[in-house]
């Protein structure tokens, strides 16, 4: 399982430059950054910043993500839908991914929270030991620090319990891997399958309802601003892939993008 930072920028031009800056081999995390720097293609990813890159694309609209949402919102994702083929896609809509998606989604946070918090503790130990400077060097530390400064923490509005929890965990046992066993088996029956079988270039769901389906096996994704509730509140769309598939999101995404041209300015008022 793996946790997919998630860089927020204006534009998708923006990040796809902050995606050329951070992507590579790391030697002090050889296991992640090996496996993935074979998808990191000659050249980097601001080539595939075109316009046409919708043309020939293959997008499906998995059912069920795009309920609870309001007729407004539902319109706009419609027309979205629309001008994505104008624009030259394919889009194939009311796939599932599962028979249940609640059910999917429901042991999905299950297991992710299991397989987490023993990797967040191992992970922050590791880091937080190598360190120099800091006045904290274990996630125990920093539930102490915590402890001893409740209101620059603001402990009373968040508390601390996911790092409690995750300091109560001892590394990775049975329970931990067969949680991530049936993880990367909800992913390869779920989303991989679909995609496959279908021949998807990309998945599209609203905002980043689909976020968590996508990181259980690293897959990538992009919000591209979709438009704007009653209240001036931005919603956003996701173009979502398999491992890889970051140059054929990018295309859509700058394609769309560039065609709908929704994202304004943030207003701020007194």
């Amino acid at each position: 399982m793996e946790i997919k930072c998630r860089p927020m920028c204006r534009t998708v031009s923006d990040a796809v430059h902050v995606l050329d800056a951070i992507v590579g081999y790391d030697a002090q995390d050889a296991a992640a950054t090996g496996a993935a720097s074979k998808y990191i293609p000659h050249g980097g990813y601001t080539q595939f910043l075109k316009k046409n890159g919708l043309k020939g694309k293959r997008i499906g609209v998995p059912n069920g993500f795009f309920q609870g949402y309001d007729q407004t919102q539902l319109n706009t994702y419609k027309q979205h839908l629309a001008t994505m083929r104008k624009l030259g896609a394919v889009v194939i809509e009311k796939l599932d991914v599962a028979a249940n998606l609640t059910a999917l989604f429901v042991e999905i946070y299950s297991k992710e929270g299991i397989a987490m918090q023993a990797e967040f503790k191992l992970s922050i130990n590791a880091y937080l030991a190598d360190l120099v400077y800091s006045p904290v060097h274990s996630l125990a530390d920093i539930i102490a620090f915590n402890n001893k400064h409740p209101v620059e923490e603001r402990l009373k509005d968040f508390g601390q319990p996911d790092l409690i929890a995750a300091q109560s965990t001892n590394g990775i046992g049975p329970v931990e891997r067969g949680a991530i066993r049936r993880l990367k088996e909800l992913n390869a029956n779920g989303l991989e399958k679909l995609m496959m079988e279908r021949q998807l270039d990309a998945v599209v769901a609203p905002n980043s309802d689909i976020s968590s389906l996508l990181a259980i096996n690293g897959h990538p994704g992009i919000v591209v601003p979709a438009g704007y509730d009653e209240k001036g509140f931005p919603f956003g769309i996701c173009f979502g892939g398999l491992q890889g598939y970051e140059p054929r999101l990018i295309e859509m995404a700058y394609s769309f993008e560039q065609a709908t041209k929704v994202r304004r300015p943030p207003m701020f008022k007194p």
